[in-house]
């Protein structure tokens, strides 16, 4: 019997350390931020430079959405062709997309007048030259 009651009050006091963190455990790390929100660029209608606001976005390394508040469907794609949003009918908003770098370029292929840029906070919207005009 005396054995049991020394096991008991063994078991106790380690019951007792574990709960106090004993035990040698890590401890836990602040769970990291929540990620930014994307940057959403609004699709105003097709105006050239002026489709996409604002425009430059100052969205390099960022995510965005593109939220389409022309009354027909729109659709955005880098020039490079890395990156297509498909359809954005009206009122919709886009899924998020990461836009690399500053200077990343971008159209409406079903309406090739309408470009935007990603730019600095000293760059002008791109003008409409070559293919995408």
């Amino acid at each position: 019997m005396r054995v049991l009651a020394t096991g008991a009050v063994v078991l106790a006091a380690f019951a007792g350390a574990a709960a106090c963190g004993g035990g040698g455990s890590t401890p836990s790390t602040p769970s990291s931020p929540e990620a930014t929100a994307p940057v959403t660029i609004t699709i105003v209608g097709e105006r050239g430079a002026q489709s996409f606001s604002p425009n430059p976005a100052m969205a390099a390394g960022r995510s965005v959405v593109f939220r389409n508040t022309d009354s027909v469907v729109h659709r955005v794609r880098l020039n490079d062709l890395s990156v297509d949003t498909g359809d954005i009918p009206p009122g919709a908003t886009s899924r998020a997309i990461l836009i690399p770098a500053a200077g990343t370029n971008y159209h409406c292929p079903l309406h090739p007048a309408m470009v935007g840029s990603v730019g600095s906070e000293t760059s002008a919207p791109p003008p409409c030259t070559g293919l995408y005009c």
